[in-house]
């Protein structure tokens, strides 16, 4: 039943291709693409063009190659992540080795056990029916691109180096989550639960440096989201600067910014601002550019829109 009212709430009305980036024109329950205070209007850079990828659950830009972004499947696919740029160019297809997709709901970037070297966090954290005793996320360094790479496909992927897998549980129960981001500084592993008409949980996973575990990760409290949809947190990320952090559920975007000299933790006290990110027919993924000037976000279904909001 749930489901069904979630799916009303949403659009169903799919995004054609255009040849240019032009301003989103939204419905109610689609969000809304008017710029605020801190961010311009909601703008489609383009539609992805690997069709491989139609249940886009998670992005985040690389932080090995400028202008690059990585995203992979919801549940139903295998253990890949596809690279692409803003125009929605391919660049390449990967399997994570030694890696399993029960539920992909997250990717994050940032740093790991070798100094001076990127690392993609992949998230294995869905339990639409909160049976799970423990959730995985993979580590894994993220792979180079070259143009070898851009050609291949889900049929012929390219490999990355073996994952490492983290093994998590919660201290209070089994939980669904879509939503995972790690601080590009500490390392830190941050999960954001995903809840109906509820206000979602914060756990933590202190810079998690070995695959021993479970490891219990730590609540750090809840967040008062200002959505009708209360809790149903489906994607977020840290900036590059470790100073915001962006959330998005079905109908729009967050943002919660750091007050100036406080620790991290304190931002899960702050306000979130709203923000608009146009039509997208079920959003579940929303990353900081690498400059951190722009937030970008996509939508499963096919063709799947590329969105962008700048700041201002």
């Amino acid at each position: 039943m749930l489901g069904c009212l979630l799916l009303a709430m949403v659009s169903c009305q799919q995004v054609p291709q255009r040849a240019k980036a032009e301003p989103l024109t939204p419905t109610a329950s689609q969000g809304t693409s008017k710029g605020t205070e801190t961010y311009g209007p909601a703008t489609r850079l383009a539609v992805l063009e690997d069709p491989a990828i139609k249940e886009s659950s998670g992005l985040v830009a690389s932080r090995s190659t400028p202008g690059l972004f990585w995203t992979h499947n919801d549940s139903g696919d295998g253990p890949f992540i596809y690279g692409f740029d803003s125009r929605g160019g391919r660049k390449g297809v990967w399997r994570v080795v030694d890696a399993f997709a029960r539920d992909w709901e997250g990717i994050a970037a940032g740093p790991g056990p070798q100094r001076n070297q990127s690392y993609l966090y992949i998230g294995d954290i869905g339990d639409n029916r909160e049976q799970r005793s423990e959730i995985v996320v993979y580590r894994v360094p993220e792979p180079t691109i070259s143009a070898a790479e851009i050609s291949s496909t889900k049929s012929k992927p390219r490999f990355t180096e073996s994952a490492e897998a983290i093994r998590l549980r919660y201290p209070d129960g089994k939980h669904d989550a879509e939503t995972l981001m790690v601080h590009p500084v500490t390392g830190s592993l941050f999960i954001v639960t995903k809840v109906a008409f509820a206000n979602p949980g914060i756990y933590e996973a202190s810079r998690p440096m070995s695959s021993d575990g479970p490891i219990t990760l730590k609540r750090l409290g809840e967040l008062n989201i200002p959505s009708l949809l209360g809790g149903i947190i489906t994607g977020g990320d840290i900036s590059p600067d470790g100073r915001r952090v962006a959330l998005c559920d079905y109908m729009q975007g967050y943002e919660i910014v750091l007050p100036d000299g406080a620790a991290f933790n304190t931002i899960w006290n702050q306000p979130l601002r709203p923000i608009g990110l146009g039509q997208r027919k079920q959003g579940e993924a929303i990353a900081y550019r690498l400059d951190g000037n722009a937030l970008l976000a996509t939508s499963e279904g096919l063709p799947a829109p590329l969105i962008q909001v700048v700041r201002r």
